[in-house]
């Protein structure tokens, strides 16, 4: 790319990208999770890359004399050609080489300034030619595969040039191609599938609601709105090879079931950056490539704008379905949207150390320029970067918002819930107070006819002194009366389990004794009074 026409000349690595991204059409909502980000192994100063001590068993191989490679075989054994700490097993275990196909490349043009390959469905054999040619650190492919951000510095040279590396993922709107009453995203493991016996048993708005309450709180999956709309994780993983020659820009697309951004649609918003009449001022004011690398930056900051649009429009419609029903399925909803709001927080902090990495990291290939040419080359990045900055302050500060407008929500629709809640209890009262009054007028009734029902059994009694032609008497009435309750109060304590005539936990024995021991405590409180007094 010549500074004189910026990028007019930026040519597209893309082996048959067009044709392979047709065959991959797929409906986006059966796209799987986003795997969890492994942070340890996106760190090139880690002196073990992609390591597990209890499993890897391949032995580091020497690297060739002055790490220059001089044949095929070398460049085919990449990256252990290069970094003899990148044994097979961990190799095969960073997944790097396993997003490639078999497809030939195509050549790139000679003599321009910078070059800017955005790398679709990427061979095998060309990702090694790529990683010998521009010695590449590994982590770029196995992070980029991985879905892991990072950002580095490697291979710094004064006067001369280096390699940086941001590897960033970001949300991105795209549109659902299914109803969104059919709508459901891929579960995140088998056991959450039910089985084909058990989904002939199960109406399927009841087997949907299910499949959906198991996505409700994983914010790897995509995020499916009702408005037609999926929030998806997309990635930039760029990789720049600065120097006072040529600079070269690697837009690395591994192959995923992932509706990712494509190679031809970066490179065609990359290269109208060059139409820009901003943006052409400040390659022509600076001859630092890295303005070229800060300006896709961009692409991910227009991704978040526009998603956190179409979030705040879901939460204005959430808010006006809460003001007017109580449905269960709303505080879920809320709680989803919250769960991701506070994910995109790490993801937009991600974002911001990028730039700050961008803007804290010269280009060592500018140094043999004049030093107010270099100085301002700095500021004007040190503007442009405060600028990208500025912008993702603003969306944190919208994310902020949209949490807090969530938060708000939530409470109004818990308050709502516990006004209905109040309002059933109300009518519970008034209900029971209702039955009240009923059993007081049925007591009433029975208080009217209680001496008159006395009176009659005491006249039917059959003793000597109402009837004198039996030889029962009261006396004998009441003796019985007397023993039969005691027997009955008796029994009655001694086979509960709870009372306050023996401790608690106490053995049948100790329980059918409670009167003696009930007796011997009367009597020792008795006699502890009259000592007192």
């Amino acid at each position: 790319m010549d500074i004189d026409a910026p990028l007019t000349n930026i040519q597209v690595l893309l082996p048959n990208g067009e044709e392979y991204r047709r065959n991959l059409q797929k409906d986006v909502s059966d796209l799987p999770r986003v795997p969890a980000p492994i942070y340890r192994h996106a760190a090139p100063s880690a002196p073990w890359p992609w390591m597990d001590f209890d499993m890897d068993s391949s032995e580091v191989q020497p690297l060739p004399p002055g790490g220059i490679v001089t044949n095929e075989e070398e460049w085919t054994r990449y990256p252990q050609s290069h970094f003899g700490n990148w044994t097979p097993d961990q190799v095969t275990r960073s997944k790097m080489l396993l997003s490639c196909n078999d497809s030939e490349p195509c050549d790139r043009p000679a003599n321009i300034r910078v070059r800017a390959l955005f790398v679709e469905n990427m061979t095998l054999g060309v990702l090694k030619m790529l990683g010998t040619r521009y010695n590449i650190e590994p982590f770029f492919f196995s992070s980029s595969a991985n879905w892991i951000p990072s950002r580095y510095q490697e291979d710094p040279k004064p006067r001369e040039g280096d390699h940086i590396t941001i590897v960033l993922p970001f949300i991105r709107t795209v549109k659902n191609q299914r109803p969104p009453a059919l709508t459901r995203a891929r579960p995140i493991s088998e056991r959450s599938i039910p089985s084909s016996e058990s989904l002939d048993k199960i109406p399927e708005k009841t087997h949907l609601s299910r499949v959906h309450e198991k996505q409700i709180i994983d914010t790897q999956a995509p995020l499916l709105l009702p408005s037609g709309k999926i929030l998806l994780q997309d990635l930039l993983a760029v990789h720049m090879v600065r120097s006072t020659t040529t600079s070269t820009i690697i837009s690395y697309h591994p192959h995923s079931e992932l509706q990712r951004t494509s190679a031809k649609r970066l490179q065609s918003l990359v290269q109208r950056t060059g139409d820009s009449v901003y943006w052409s001022k400040i390659f022509a004011r600076s001859k630092d490539p890295t303005f070229v690398f800060l300006a896709i930056l961009w692409y991910a900051l227009y991704a978040w704008d526009e998603a956190f649009e179409v979030l705040y429009q879901r939460i204005n419609s959430l808010e006006s379905s809460v003001l007017t029903t109580n449905d269960l399925t709303h505080t879920r909803e809320l709680h989803k949207l919250q769960a991701h709001l506070l994910y995109y927080q790490q993801l937009l902090q991600d974002f911001r150390k990028s730039v700050e990495f961008v803007k804290s990291t010269p280009n060592p290939a500018m140094e043999p320029e004049p030093e107010d040419v270099r100085t301002a080359s700095n500021k004007l990045m040190e503007k442009e970067a405060n600028n990208l900055l500025s912008e993702i302050d603003r969306l944190d500060g919208q994310r902020l918002m949209l949490s807090d407008r969530l938060k708000n929500v939530m409470a109004l629709a818990f308050a709502t819930i516990n006004i209905d809640d109040s309002k059933a209890m109300q009518k519970l009262a008034e209900a029971t107070m209702r039955d009240s009054a009923a059993m007081k007028q049925i007591s009433y009734l029975t208080m009217v006819f209680l001496p008159a029902s006395f009176l009659a059994n005491v006249f039917s009694m059959n003793v000597y002194e109402i009837n004198p032609n039996t030889t029962e008497s009261l006396a004998r009435y009441a003796e019985a009366t007397v023993g039969l309750t005691m027997l009955t109060s008796w029994l009655v304590i001694a086979f509960q389990n709870h009372s306050s005539f023996f401790p608690e936990n106490s053995r049948i024995w100790r329980r059918l004794v409670w009167p003696v021991f009930m007796l011997w405590r009367v009597a020792t409180d008795y006699v502890s009074i009259d000592l007192v007094s």
